[in-house]
């Protein structure tokens, strides 16, 4: 593994407060990656030279400010040459020794295409998340969302998935369940998105794993909740009402394109369940929510096609 080369991704809006110590701990690995790639969809022209005080070997890249979260990273992944690809939130902040330890999770198996670290609040108590699951109602659970670290998530082994804030690929595997030129699907412009795509490599036989001894810290919401939200425990509910239908969507959009139909039979009931509360919840506490959903609901619309690298300035 100590030959493999490790390219490093971090979509930022800009926000010099965030990528800053996102580069900062990355020049601080035990194990540095081979590239490093800001792709920056802030008007700020001084991006590029900011991260360089910090990077100097940084790539930086302009990509169209209405390119979403999976947009970018697949322009940043064709744009990328590592056999190991992460993927980083700019609110986060890994532990010296994150990329080795996690490199030590994919040489458990070579059908590993995924490896999730521990991922923590900025408090260094507080659990961001310890691998990605799918739930019995057809949403994604992050584990040990909110929840003091105890130890109690302190094994290795096998999840569903890994969380975008922190997200650790295989090539290979990238390669393998790719749609089109898509690696991550771009109807999913907000959430979701590595959840649809640990279910596609699930489907096609690779599996994620979780080692907690790879640490990063993670602000949750940092660039797109409402600032009172941002840390808190529980972050996810400061969502605004069109990122909330974003979230709705995206979930129904992964079940269409990723169950099928006997697992679907097994999981009616929760599904059904859940379907009542949510819809009852949006309808006497968020009704705008719903008005926004039932006016343009693009679920079903096919991918755009992003055209790729012709959209990327390099600075």
């Amino acid at each position: 593994m100590t030959s493999r080369l490790i390219s490093v991704l971090i979509p930022t809006c800009g926000r010099e407060d965030y990528y800053v110590d996102c580069l900062k701990s990355l020049r601080s690995q035990t194990r540095p990656p081979g590239e490093v790639i800001l792709l920056d969809s802030s008007p700020d022209k001084a991006t590029a030279s900011k991260a360089r005080e910090v990077y100097p070997s940084v790539v930086c890249h302009n990509v169209p400010a209405d390119f979403y979260f999976g947009s970018t990273l697949n322009l940043g992944i064709a744009a990328s040459s590592g056999d190991f690809i992460l993927c980083l939130n700019d609110d986060t902040i890994l532990d010296k020794d994150f990329i080795k330890e996690a490199l030590e999770g994919f040489a458990q198996n070579e059908k590993i295409g995924m490896v999730s670290g521990k991922i923590m609040r900025p408090d260094r108590k507080t659990l961001d998340s310890t691998g990605l699951f799918l739930t019995l109602w057809r949403t994604a659970r992050e584990r040990g969302y909110g929840k003091i670290d105890k130890g109690q998530f302190n094994q290795s082994g096998f999840v569903f998935g890994v969380s975008g804030a922190a997200a650790f690929y295989r090539r290979e595997m990238l390669e393998a369940v790719k749609e089109g030129r898509n690696y991550f699907d771009p109807r999913f412009r907000m959430f979701y998105e590595d959840l649809d795509l640990a279910w596609r490599a699930q489907r096609a036989g690779w599996k994620a794993y979780y080692t907690p001894l790879a640490l990063a810290y993670h602000v949750r919401g940092g660039t797109i909740r409402n600032p009172k939200g941002r840390g808190k425990k529980m972050a996810r509910h400061y969502i605004d009402d069109t990122a909330h239908k974003e979230l709705i969507k995206n979930r129904y959009l992964s079940i269409i394109k990723n169950e099928s139909l006997s697992e679907m039979l097994l999981c009616l009931i929760p599904v059904l369940f859940y379907e009542i509360v949510t819809w009852t919840y949006i309808l006497f506490f968020r009704p705008k929510t719903a008005v926004i959903f039932f006016k343009k609901n693009d679920t079903c619309q096919k991918p755009q096609r992003n055209g790729f690298i012709r959209h990327v300035q390099k600075n």
